[in-house]
């Protein structure tokens, strides 16, 4: 498996390093819920909430049954929203940003009054967790779409590999999608890095992983690692031409970008 292929000077949350990070102020005894945006052109992490026990509870925007935990992958183009109580003692909480397989972190602190805000370095002791299915099998949308039959399928190999740094979509293009008609599309990943699909003016449902049909979650990006196949299904209601693409931005700009297009599209 083949882990950052960018690497970067600097990792950023809101535009700064651990060096100098965000300070958020927060209340003692309180709630925070935090939206986190995966704005990366190429790195997938892992939010680390710390002593603080999180709740996941939308992706991508749409709502999910809560989830908790302290750790969260998040890949390119994702968002999280994370719940999280604020001790009634107080204190100064930092959320980190695990680098995929590395050292670097980046993240915030959440401090309420008077708290004292320690140094935090911007290497862990540890390297970042690599991105799996995990989460996304735990995942069970608020509001999942209706029940009802595919109108039609498609099959998608993601293909490449580092070697060559040549990536692609081999029947990654839908034509002539009629308004009202359900679409399912499954994509397996062929190579030994991880995909962040996304469809654009959608969201879709997450209903198998790897061969096994799951009730998931209603989001528009979703991670296909190597070797493992997702199935995603939406519904036509929303006439155009779409980009449907992998959110690795060189993944993209290299040939891993399709599109799905609805009869009578200009």
């Amino acid at each position: 498996m083949d882990l950052n292929d960018i690497d970067y000077d600097a990792y950023l949350a809101n535009d700064r390093t651990l060096d100098d990070p965000e300070v958020i102020p927060v209340e003692a005894n309180g709630h925070v819920r935090l939206r986190i945006i995966n704005g990366a052109a190429t790195t997938n992490f892992t939010i680390d909430t710390g002593f603080l026990h999180g709740e996941l509870i939308a992706v991508d925007g749409q709502d999910v049954a809560p989830v908790g935990g302290a750790m969260f992958p998040i890949a390119m183009g994702q968002r999280l929203d994370i719940r999280l109580a604020i001790p009634k003692e107080g204190g100064a909480f930092p959320v980190l940003a695990l680098r995929e397989g590395a050292v670097e972190r980046t993240g915030i602190v959440l401090a309420s009054p008077n708290a004292k805000v320690a140094k935090l370095a911007d290497k862990g002791a540890s390297k970042g967790p690599v991105a799996t299915l995990g989460l996304e099998t735990l995942l069970r949308a608020s509001q999942a779409l209706l029940t009802k039959p595919a109108d039609r399928g498609r099959d998608v190999l993601l293909t490449g590999d580092m070697a060559s740094y040549s990536w692609g979509m081999q029947n990654g293009d839908i034509h002539s999608i009629k308004t009202g008609e359900r679409i399912e599309i499954t994509m397996h990943n062929l190579s030994m890095m991880t995909h962040p699909m996304h469809l654009h003016g959608h969201h879709f449902q997450v209903i198998w992983i790897n061969g096994r049909p799951v009730q998931g979650a209603v989001r528009d990006t979703v991670t296909v690692p190597p070797m493992a196949s997702v199935t995603i299904a939406f519904d036509a209601a929303n006439p155009g031409i779409w980009a449907f693409h992998c959110h690795h931005l060189y993944h993209m700009a290299s040939g891993m970008m399709a599109f799905v297009a609805y009869e009578g599209a200009i």
